[in-house]
């Protein structure tokens, strides 16, 4: 206590400076090259499979997602899965008039959302929902895509939780769900989230099934705002 006294204040701040920026930064380095590891990790786990040119010949870039919406099939079955708040919905019911509109989402898994969304839907579509046009289908996409009859979409529209495994697992099965030359659209066709620090894995799933399943890039959005989408339709035989 009486050395302290002895020492001037400003010497004592410098040495206190000085050790926490030789200590801090040596922490901090150890955490960052631990971050940078487990990004190469995650990374290495994801295939990367390139297309070839059959799978983008017929591929057109659009300017955001209603432009997207115009092209596709009217008065169709179509699924959106990943709701959310119905936002998107809302603009699929608008341009694309389907005859039967399946809205699927986990709104009940408290990990991710609560109920008051699911309400809010049934409350923002309760006209469409009772005349039968508009279905909710809650539960988890790869459980409750199941549920629905081979070749039974003429499009649908995904946007989940955007991992490599999960949006594979979604592809493999709506490639029997949706009819011969339907489509399958979906949201977030990018590398990854910066903000949210989220390798996404959008586009090596997509390319992973044109590759080996023969499917085609028909459409892609670039509208950095909104995030962009991708469409994609079973190369079709000639």
């Amino acid at each position: 206590m009486i050395l302290s006294k002895l020492i001037p204040g400003s010497l004592r701040q410098s040495f206190q400076s000085w050790v926490k920026k030789k200590y801090h930064f040596k922490e901090y380095a150890q955490h960052y090259a631990e971050f940078l590891e487990k990004r190469k990790n995650d990374d290495s786990k994801i295939p990367k499979p390139d297309l070839a040119e059959k799978h983008i010949k017929n591929l057109k870039v659009l300017t955001d997602r209603s432009e997207l919406l115009k092209l596709l099939p009217k008065n169709a079955v179509c699924s959106e899965i990943g709701v959310n708040e119905g936002e998107f919905s809302q603009q699929i019911l608008n341009i694309t008039l389907p005859q039967k509109f399946h809205l699927v989402d986990a709104w009940g898994d408290p990990a991710r959302y609560h109920d008051g969304l699911k309400l809010m839907v049934h409350e923002k579509f309760a006209n469409e929902i009772n005349a039968g046009q508009v279905e909710v289908n809650v539960g988890f996409s790869t459980v409750k895509l199941k549920e629905f009859a081979d070749h039974y979409f003429d499009w649908v529209y995904l946007d989940t939780d955007h991992s490599y495994s999960v949006t594979a697992d979604e592809l493999r099965i709506l490639k029997d769900k949706v009819k011969p030359g339907g489509i399958i659209a979906g949201h977030d066709y990018i590398v990854g989230n910066w903000v949210g620090d989220c390798r996404y894995g959008v586009i090596e799933a997509v390319h992973e099934l044109c590759l080996y399943d023969n499917w085609e890039l028909l459409y892609i959005t670039i509208n950095k705002n909104e995030m962009p989408s991708f469409a994609i339709r079973k190369i079709q035989d000639n």
